[in-house]
């Protein structure tokens, strides 16, 4: 007989939950060996990320994108939080909404997945990328995908593992321009 499994809680992040994420994204940094490239400040968290609404004495708690506030150009990005049953903040999944020309389907982008190392094995990783899936899903979206550090074996063991099922694209390359080179871009004429 197995143990039962551990009730958690994922909920979208709430703007009372900006000191919470920025903790994870520098442990998230930390882990990725990047402790320094942390540019993110509580206030631009705020800006950017569309949070659920906080819950009021007379109404119940919602999860659901739709009473939340409105993705944008600006406020791109959603961020979900597991909460362990003692009500520790253990992982996040931070994302945000994408496009596939050739399925013309929308899908989600997975930017960081991150479990605090004392919670990890439990579960927790699979837990929110299994509720991404679901919303995936639910808006009859086509894909949902995400870049992982060539070096990161453990986390591409799991992706990889028939617990996720995600497969390598080797056939991509990732490109960006950041930086100066973006001011440097956008100031290009012709």
């Amino acid at each position: 007989m197995s143990a039962p499994k551990e009730e958690v809680l994922i909920r979208h992040a709430r703007r009372e939950d900006i000191p919470t994420i920025l903790q994870l994204i520098q442990e998230l940094a930390d882990y990725e060996k990047e402790p320094n490239a942390v540019e993110a400040t509580p206030e631009l968290l705020a800006e950017t990320i569309a949070f659920a609404p906080s819950p009021s004495p007379s109404s119940s708690s919602t999860t659901s994108p739709a009473a939340d506030e409105t993705i944008s150009s600006t406020r791109p990005a959603r961020c979900l939080l597991l909460f362990t049953p003692s009500g520790s903040a253990a992982g996040m999944a931070l994302y945000f909404y994408n496009y596939s020309t050739w399925k013309a389907r929308p899908g989600i982008y997975l930017e960081d997945l991150f479990v605090r190392e004392i919670y990890r094995g439990k579960g927790y990783g699979q837990r929110l990328i299994q509720e991404l899936a679901r919303e995936v899903v639910d808006m009859k979206g086509g894909r949902l995908e995400w870049c992982v550090l060539k070096w990161n074996t453990p986390s591409i063991g799991f992706y990889e593992s028939e617990r996720i099922g995600a497969r390598a694209l080797s056939e991509w390359q990732t490109m960006r321009v950041d930086g100066e080179g973006l001011r440097t871009l956008a100031e290009r004429r012709g």
